[in-house]
């Protein structure tokens, strides 16, 4: 993976998200936890995506048994950081928890809609 298709892709959630919060100012009377739940998930998205990024440059260049092992272990880290987001927005009051979950799928989001309406995305 570059860095120019995660930079595209984070530039892309950001705005994206900035439209989505815009939206949710004037569609909901309560926005603020709305608004911090998905900032919330849409950052650690983001920033799992890079992690993701950085481990397979890393795990390209180890043998396959010790590139198998620092993937798995890489992959229950962005598994854990997950549980930690999603507990942390299930119990704190001044975040909402479906909009945490929102913000954690925007990567996801994204990738697929660039599948399918940018060209330059497909190669």
């Amino acid at each position: 993976m570059n860095n120019d298709l995660v930079f595209k892709v984070a530039k892309r959630v950001t705005i994206l998200s900035l439209l989505l919060i815009g939206i949710s100012v004037f569609v909901f009377r309560e926005p603020k936890p709305i608004i911090l739940g998905y900032v919330f998930g849409a950052i650690i998205s983001i920033l799992s995506f890079k992690l993701l990024h950085n481990t397979i440059n890393k795990a390209v260049e180890m043998s396959p048994d010790k590139a198998s092992a620092y993937s798995t272990l890489q992959y229950m880290l962005r598994y854990l950081i997950y549980f930690i987001v999603l507990a942390v927005a299930a119990l704190a009051d001044y975040l909402s928890f479906p909009a945490t979950v929102l913000g954690l799928l925007m990567v996801k989001f994204v990738i697929l809609l660039s599948g399918i309406f940018d060209e330059d995305f497909k190669r």
